[in-house]
């Protein structure tokens, strides 16, 4: 493995290895992203009230919306740096930063204007309970105006892992957790600001977690210097950058509203159930970070590969990944449910949150594996160039299944039983391939670039293109090896 000032380059050496040592420093950023986002709930839960825990939970939806679409433009930048990192095109890595922040520099504004027109519009819809009301109006106002924290540091992330370093966004996330900590103290306990200090003390971190992380970049990494009014912008560049990232920041904006309408329901049956669903999803979000820090990994690892022409090294590493965040989510799911009762207590002692959040662990935790699986291989495809598939995926089972159902069992059997529609979109989710390899003969299918090292893109015949790409996303589910040989052919299995 080489390395230059922390720059990993993941084409060489022990697969298992590389994605294991990617995903710590990523595992153990996401533990402190998370911890300070269980501090804001422990100390409004504990020390404001259960309308102010309301408002921070009704808050994470919202926020997701308005900073997604940047977070997959960030995925995008992440794949496009990984593969031209992997052919050894630093040019192209340099404009790929440049046309980043240049696109950030000029749209941050508009953004931030249209989120906080947006506030009350979507508390309506959410059906925020009345008694939240100022609360959540209050959290959402200010930590949308504080967006440009949010979306900066998710840049700074993605540049930082398209050239293979995770150590360092660790740094900036260290940075923003313990500021978050102090500002939470001082302005709730000390100054009884309530969820008005949490709200500031979120947005302060971000802004200063991203700047640091400008400062640092530019004074360890020269060779990826973030000039953030350089002006610079390869428009073609940064449409290849598009046509990754959008499908991923689409997706998850509408995994946002679909998490809004869920919300919107579970709002319905009070304050109080509403808080044990908050305390529950931040649980269940904690069980599930080792699994997503090491999909944002594969990412990294199988763009550096396919960039470097080494298809069959990316499809290792993704059977390693796959393997272990199975085996992790089997483990932690039964821990969970099997400790739920206690864990919720941590956040609340309020019994009707209690149980609340151990009634949403007993039904989400079960079916877990299934969504750690998808991630995994979605995340794989987006590291070889291709998002659409993840994106159609994910909206299937995530808003076409599980919004439909989660109101319908709500409705017919009552608010204990209406997560159950999670398990049904995760399995209608592993479902969704078989049933499209059936008619992938008869879809013609461009392939995109598979790398940026002189290769430019072909046309699979109709009756292969698809096919293959899916008989990639069932090699990893039943190990089944593809007789593959060529990097064009590769590339179509990787997407899908």
């Amino acid at each position: 493995m080489r390395r230059e000032s922390g720059i990993h380059n993941m084409t060489e050496g022990s697969a298992l290895r590389h994605i294991v040592w990617f995903t710590l420093p990523l595992l153990a950023g996401n533990f402190l992203q998370q911890f300070y986002n269980m501090v804001d709930s422990w100390v409004v839960g504990n020390y404001v009230s259960d309308a102010a825990l309301a408002a921070v939970g009704v808050g994470f939806p919202v926020i997701f919306l308005f900073t997604s679409l940047f977070s997959g433009i960030a995925t995008g930048g992440t794949v496009v740096i990984a593969q031209a990192f992997g052919a050894w095109k630093p040019e192209r890595v340099r404009h790929a930063i440049d046309s980043l922040y240049t696109a950030f520099v000029r749209s941050i504004l508009p953004i931030t204007i249209i989120a906080l027109l947006l506030v009350s519009p979507l508390m309506t819809v959410l059906r925020v309970d009345p008694a939240a009301w100022a609360e959540t109006r209050t959290y959402l106002l200010v930590v949308c105006a504080g967006l440009i924290g949010n979306i900066g540091y998710n840049l700074n992330a993605g540049i930082l892992n398209g050239v293979g370093n995770s150590s360092t966004t660790l740094l900036f996330l260290m940075v923003s957790t313990v500021l978050n900590i102090l500002l939470d103290l001082l302005l709730v306990l000390a100054f009884s600001m309530g969820v008005l200090g949490v709200a500031l003390g979120t947005v302060i971190a971000q802004a200063c977690s991203w700047l640091f992380g400008i400062w640092y970049i530019n004074r360890n990494y020269p060779q990826l210097a973030i000039h953030p009014f350089s002006g610079f912008f390869d428009r073609k560049l940064f449409a290849e950058i598009i046509r990754i990232g959008l499908p991923s920041g689409i997706q998850m904006s509408l995994v946002a509203l679909g998490a809004m309408f869920v919300l919107s329901k579970v709002n319905s049956f009070g304050k109080a159930f509403t808080a044990g669903f908050n305390v529950g999803n931040k649980l269940d979000t904690l069980a599930f970070l080792p699994t997503q820090s090491m999909a944002a990994a594969v990412i990294s690892f199988v763009g550096q590969n396919m960039g470097a022409g080494r298809e069959d090294r990316a499809r290792q590493g993704v059977r390693i990944s796959v393997t272990l965040a199975v085996v992790w989510t089997v483990v932690s799911s039964a821990l969970v449910v099997w400790q739920c009762d206690p864990l919720s207590q941590i956040f609340s002692p309020d019994p009707e949150v209690i149980a609340a959040s151990a009634g949403y662990l007993r039904c989400v935790m079960p079916p877990y594996v299934l969504f750690s699986t998808l991630f995994v291989l979605n995340s794989a495809m987006r590291g070889a160039g291709d998002s659409v598939y993840p994106m159609v995926n994910v909206v299937a089972s995530v808003i076409l299944l599980r919004v439909p159902f989660l109101y319908l069992l709500a409705d017919k059997f009552g608010p204990d039983y209406m997560y159950w529609s999670y398990g049904i979109g995760w399995a209608v989710g592993c479902a969704l391939p078989l049933c499209l390899r059936q008619v992938a003969g008869q879809i013609p299918r461009r392939l995109t670039p598979a790398a940026v090292s002189g290769r430019t893109a072909r046309e699979d015949p109709p009756e292969q293109g698809l096919d293959k790409s899916l008989c990639f996303f069932y090699n990893q589910l039943d190990r089944r090896q593809l007789n593959t040989g060529a990097l064009k052919r590769t590339s179509a299995e990787m997407q899908d």
